[in-house]
């Protein structure tokens, strides 16, 4: 029998139903744990509680005076920082490609790393069928309106038999490869065990060449089984609804969505974050073994180093990022995560292959919980977001 320490058991705040990240709440509450140490040294500013189902927010390199929010239902909004506004035309609508049943819809998108001057930017959604498209588009001679023209569709991942474990996140990595978090196909503990089986995108990160859609470059560590094995990076995820890179030492953050039990949160030191690791779903649900439920063998497998369970209503982990902008200087190097349910914001220090100075954020937690995702502008500053329509700035208490 293996015996597998637990770094961290770690307890919130409220249930919710409908969630748009891959949870499950069919487990009863089995009470709560001690909290984490409190801060109150930070607090959220309101930028804006006009959107419908936010999901993402970014900006492009270089550009301080918009954000560029992603809506579930199809459209990416832009707000104006300086006049403090939500412009009324979209930047891009593709509402009517999509599927937005359940977990599906718009769910993502990037900015290319030279998108001054080729104006590419990418979009991660799910069509009509419920498959998964990534797919990348052109700004316009308005730099405030995509392209008319018909996208280039880059990958399209069957995923049309369940709803959920879409995963959404695309992100360029520090080698300039695009990378993609995929679910594991949905369904209750990956019947088709895809997270285990490299020949499927399913239950992945993928490293995509963004200009053909391929495999990136021959560092994709399964570029020889062929098919559609070429873009995978990682595996054995259930739903990796958010990554990151950490600006600075490029190590790679992955918040894995839990079945019933446990949330996780991965991290992968540079250089090759992620290259070709086991994260061990649906053999292991953070710290437990989950199939088989005993006795699980997790030699290969590179475990979390962090989760927390399902009490006092959390239900479904959010990733965010590790903080590197310049108004919140104490807090350089940490990484801020939250919880769908509970609407709990947390940090942690990434040191030593441990999470260090675990710490809990009661002025973070925004109204409404449901924290849908994070944001992060082009100087590094932190964002969150909740399912009923706000946006939030972190700034100092």
């Amino acid at each position: 029998m293996v015996t597998i320490r637990r770094l961290v058991m770690v307890g919130v705040v409220l249930v919710s139903a409908g969630c748009l990240t891959g949870c499950s709440t069919n487990e009863p509450d089995q009470g709560s744990l001690p909290p984490l140490p409190q801060s109150t040294a930070l607090q959220l500013q309101t930028i804006t509680t006009s959107l419908d189902s936010p999901v993402f927010m970014t900006a492009p390199a270089g550009d301080t005076n918009r954000l560029f929010i992603v809506q579930k239902g199809g459209l990416i909004r832009i707000f104006n920082v300086t006049s403090g506004l939500l412009l009324a035309d979209p930047f891009l609508n593709i509402s009517p490609l999509l599927s937005t049943v359940g977990e599906r819809g718009l769910l993502g998108m990037a900015f290319d790393s030279q998108y001054g001057t080729n104006f590419r930017f990418y979009v991660f959604y799910t069509n009509s069928d419920g498959d998964i498209v990534i797919a990348r588009y052109l700004r316009s001679a308005n730099p405030n309106l995509a392209d008319s023209s018909p996208a280039t569709i880059l990958l399209t991942v069957e995923h049309s038999t369940f709803s959920n474990h879409n995963g959404g996140m695309l992100a360029f990595g520090p080698d300039g490869c695009l990378y993609a978090g995929v679910g594991d196909g949905g369904g209750s503990g990956d019947p088709n065990n895809n997270g285990q089986t490299i020949g499927t995108r399913l239950g992945k990160i993928l490293r995509i060449n963004s200009d053909t859609g391929g495999p990136c470059d021959s560092n994709n560590p399964f570029i020889l089984f062929g098919g559609d094995a070429q873009q995978v990076w990682s595996f054995g995820l259930r739903n990796p609804w958010r990554f990151s890179f950490d600006r600075v030492t490029h190590d790679l953050y992955i918040g894995d969505v839990g079945q019933g039990a446990r949330e996780e949160i991965n991290v992968s030191p540079a250089p090759n974050a992620g290259r070709a690791l086991n994260y061990g779903w649906r053999f292991m649900e953070g710290f437990l073994c989950f199939s088989p439920s005993s006795n699980c063998n997790s030699g290969g497998l590179t475990l979390p180093v962090l989760d927390y369970p399902h009490l006092s209503g959390a239900c479904s982990v959010t990733g965010g990022y590790v903080y590197r902008g310049s108004a919140l200087p104490a807090r350089n190097g940490t990484y801020f995560y939250a919880d769908y349910c509970a609407g709990f914001v947390r940090s942690f220090r990434y040191l030593n292959g441990q999470p260090t100075e675990q710490t809990e954020w009661p002025l973070l937690s925004p109204p409404g919980s449901q924290v849908t995702s994070f944001g992060e502008d082009t100087d590094g500053e932190l964002y969150v977001m909740t399912q009923g329509g706000g946006l939030f700035k972190f700034i100092p208490n």
